[in-house]
């Protein structure tokens, strides 16, 4: 038998019967073989602590097909295991849920695959979610787009891009590459250490002419991470190009930063964090590189720790 806690799903199964979801939004992606579906439903329950519904709108499979796997699999919150403090949880987000929560006609059938969970250390329960990229806009217009609001170029032309995933390498990172159909490549690069995210960004021109003017919006969504998640930029900060949010009492910090930075803002209906770089331009052939960092603090003098950041000279990293 499921051994639960509060937010447990035999309690929610106990107590009422979920039909299974239909995922008007897009989001069901099932899985392709069983190891595929236990890696995600111990991310969802274990981790991201989804309701059956949300599994099942994930999944495509009803609530009692899902009991039965979590039992298969023995995923209950006993057998979730321990966090190491060797380097911060990072995971692909599942999808289903959406990760704001305001301005949702902004950011209709949100794709999964750009979307990494970083958990908070002080927290097992709480997380940001990282979208990067989110959109990337050239001198051809806009060029990506992670959900669905203005018409990318794609739109424009009838052209749907197929769904991917994250790809998980050997040395732990996540690793993420899309091939554009006119032969504009890009991807993402993803490592946990124990107090930050290490990220680089890539693109490739595969075009037959230069490519200028590439501003990319990577978003840092706050709305599962508990005492950041009021809308509003009074919590927020703009230091040496990093986008910051503090805690009520300013003892805890979430950081984010790229470079070569363009714009550090905020947007508070979803809210979420930008420190949104800008690609050089690119000629046809040369690929592009631009680069991360996603971290957390737990202290009162901000504008040190950035001065910290700042000295490990992330920026020049290879």
């Amino acid at each position: 038998m499921l051994q639960t806690s509060r937010i447990s799903l035999i309690a929610i199964i106990s107590f009422c019967t979920i039909a299974a979801a239909s995922a008007s939004d897009g989001q069901t992606r099932p899985a392709a073989d069983e190891h595929e579906l236990r890696k995600w439903l111990e991310n969802m329950v274990w981790h991201h602590r989804y309701s059956i519904e949300e599994v099942s709108e994930v999944t495509g499979l009803d609530d009692a097909q899902i009991v039965a796997k979590l039992k298969e699999f023995n995923i209950s919150d006993a057998t979730k295991p321990s966090r190491s403090d060797k380097q911060l949880l990072m995971l692909p987000y599942p999808g289903g849920r959406h990760p704001r929560i305001g301005f949702l006609d902004g950011a209709i059938e949100p794709q999964r695959e750009t979307k990494l969970s970083v958990f908070c250390p002080w927290d097992e329960q709480s997380y940001v979610v990282m979208d990067v990229p989110e959109a990337i806009w050239s001198n051809l217009g806009l060029t990506y787009l992670a959900h669905t609001h203005v018409k990318t170029i794609w739109d424009l032309q009838g052209v749907q891009l197929k769904p991917q995933e994250w790809a998980l390498a050997d040395d732990g990172s996540y690793r993420l590459h899309r091939r554009l159909p006119n032969g504009i490549e890009f991807g993402t690069t993803a490592a946990a250490f124990s107090d930050h995210i290490e990220m680089k960004m890539w693109l490739r021109n595969g075009t037959e002419a230069k490519l200028s003017d590439f501003r990319v919006q990577n978003c840092v969504m706050l709305k599962g991470a508990k005492g950041f998640d009021q809308q509003t930029n009074e919590n927020k900060q703009f230091l040496s190009g990093y986008a910051i949010a503090s805690s009520p009492d300013k003892t805890r910090w979430i950081i984010s930063g790229w470079e070569p930075i363009h714009r550090a803002w905020a947007n508070p209906p979803c809210p979420c964090l930008h420190a949104d770089p800008r690609f050089p331009d690119c000629n046809p052939g040369e690929t592009q590189t631009l680069r991360g960092w996603q971290s957390f603090y737990e202290g009162s003098n901000i504008e040190q720790e950035i001065k910290r950041i700042e000295a490990t000279g992330w920026r020049q990293s290879q």
